[in-house]
Parts: structure tokens; C-alpha cells; sequence
């Protein structure tokens, strides 16, 4: 098993949408990325994000990428859907170098590459988030969700 963390959003959706792909094996939400020390609850320079574990025999980092890219705005900087703020910029981070540069190669390789958002970077500071948050819109289907209905389940079997 390999995994990334990718940030689009709320990450209520992103995990949904997430879970449901051929090869995601584990999905957990959390904040990463932050530069700023946690205080009661604040994480000011985090994202939310969506650890996502894959076997890359049934699903590729690339194509992974590329389904990530189905649920997020990739030009937009600090918003997806109504949700505003630092917290919810997009990005792909990872430990392995290897991963960064197929993320990298897969953004360079798109005809609107130049305007593209999505920070790619180390993983630093990843924090798991609480129980109430972890596999929230399968407890709390109707939910808040910036991910349209169709494209959240389109690959939920």
C-alpha cells in the first residue's frame, strides 16, 4: 500500500468521494501542512486534507490525481465551493519524492497547467482530525457537502 494526502476542500466530501474509488483502501481526515502551533483548536495555516491510502495495482497515483481532480476547482486559490479561507486551499503532499513528481509531471502536462493552484509539497504536520469527523457524510448523509451529488458517488459501487 502507498499514500498521499490531498487537499480539496471540506474534507467531509473529499473523503466520500475518496472511499469510494477502486483501490482506495483507507481513507482519514485530518489537517496538514501548517506552519503555525495548535492552540485550542486553532490550525491556522493547516488544510484540511484526506489521507488516502491506494494500491497502486489496482489504482495508479496518476489516475488517483486525475479523479482528484474531478472534485475540486484547480484554479481557485483558498476556496472551493462556498467554503472560504486558507483551510481549504488545494494541494497534493506526500513523503515520497516520487510521488511529488508524478503530481508535478500530471499538473505540467495539462494544457491550462499555467493556472493551476494546487500546491504540491512535502507532507509536514499532518494531524488526525477527531472521531466526529472521520467518515462524516456516512453517518450524516445530508450533510453539507460543496461536491455535486452525481460526481460524489459516481464511482461508489
Amino acid at each position: 500500500m502507498q499514500e498521499i494526502y490531498l487537499a480539496g476542500g471540506c474534507l467531509w466530501g473529499v473523503q466520500e468521494y475518496l472511499r469510494h474509488l477502486p483501490g482506495v483502501t483507507l481513507t482519514e481526515v485530518g489537517r496538514a501542512n501548517g506552519t503555525t502551533q495548535i492552540l485550542d483548536g486553532n490550525y491556522d495555516g493547516y488544510t484540511e486534507c484526506v489521507k488516502t491510502q491506494f494500491d497502486p495495482n489496482i489504482i495508479c497515483l496518476n489516475t488517483l490525481i486525475e479523479r482528484y481532480f474531478e472534485i475540486i476547482d484547480p484554479y481557485s486559490i483558498n476556496k472551493q465551493g462556498i467554503d472560504e479561507g486558507e483551510k481549504y486551499r488545494t494541494g497534493i503532499y506526500s513523503t515520497k519524492t516520487e510521488h511529488l513528481a508524478i503530481a508535478k509531471q500530471f499538473i505540467s502536462s495539462r494544457d491550462d497547467s499555467a493556472k493551476i493552484a494546487v500546491e504540491v509539497l512535502p507532507l509536514s504536520n499532518y494531524i488526525k482530525s477527531a472521531a466526529e469527523h472521520q467518515d462524516r457524510l456516512q453517518h450524516y448523509p445530508d450533510d453539507y457537502c460543496h461536491i455535486p451529488e452525481a460526481t460524489l458517488h459516481k464511482y461508489k459501487q
